[in-house]
């Protein structure tokens, strides 16, 4: 804390003397909601990342993707082993399901609003595996297994996931536009409820992907090293 708060001193007068924003920033903000080349969406964050730079974000999943197929082949070597144990109390056992239970709401809830509020498919993603990770340390990797959530479910989630930014991201091209564009290909709105064309798709989709990916990590890393032969 001592630390963190030298540096903000420090760096004060530095922050002070910067006015404004760069020209890029300008157009992102002007843009980003109601300008000419709107993205739809009043979080600015979200709209660079699927819309103005969504290239960029395409294929950074399609790198963690990748890096999520490879540590599940590494791993093929292993041989599950069964354990024994009486593990935590009721009461420990009580507190993970409950805060386990409002981390996904709260992930679900993050994913959803991200092109409203900041947030986004990412970080929901992120949160939805702490779920898992509460689980597995406060049960067991088989408690997830006895629920139906296994490597290879969690690894068919992922897919699907990226099936979905694939599809959203190429059905402009049948239209007639641009690869991955965003209004006016898909309705800022549906009804009365702002989703921001294709970001509201794009945010799910990474939710799932993301959540599942990283679960798969979880179940992985549990396993114990002398499984390995």
């Amino acid at each position: 804390m001592l630390i963190t708060l030298s540096a903000a001193y420090l760096l004060q007068s530095h922050v002070e003397d910067i006015v404004g924003v760069g020209t890029l920033g300008e157009f992102y903000l002007e843009n980003s909601y109601l300008g000419e080349r709107s993205a739809g969406s009043p979080e600015v964050v979200t709209s660079i990342l699927w819309d103005y730079r969504g290239i960029d974000t395409y294929f950074e999943t399609a790198v963690l993707f990748l890096a999520i197929i490879s540590a599940v082949s590494v791993f093929r070597s292993f041989k599950g082993r069964e354990f024994r144990g009486d593990g935590f109390t009721e009461i420990v056992k009580m507190g993970v399901k409950l805060v386990a239970f409002t981390t996904f709401v709260a992930s679900a809830s993050v994913a959803f609003h991200g092109h409203i509020t900041p947030g986004g498919g990412f970080q929901g993603g992120s949160m939805l595996a702490v779920s898992a990770l509460l689980i597995i340390a406060g049960f067991s990797k088989k408690a997830l297994e006895r629920n139906g959530i296994t490597k290879t479910r969690a690894l068919g989630i992922r897919t699907l996931g990226l099936l979905i930014i694939v599809c959203v991201a190429v059905y402009p091209l049948l239209r007639g536009f641009h690869f991955m564009q965003n209004l006016p290909v898909y309705p800022a709105k549906v009804g009365e409820l702002l989703v921001s064309g294709s970001l509201l798709p794009y945010n799910l989709a990474e939710f799932l992907a993301v959540g599942a990916g990283f679960t798969i990590i979880f179940l992985l890393l549990a396993n114990p090293e002398e499984g390995w032969q």
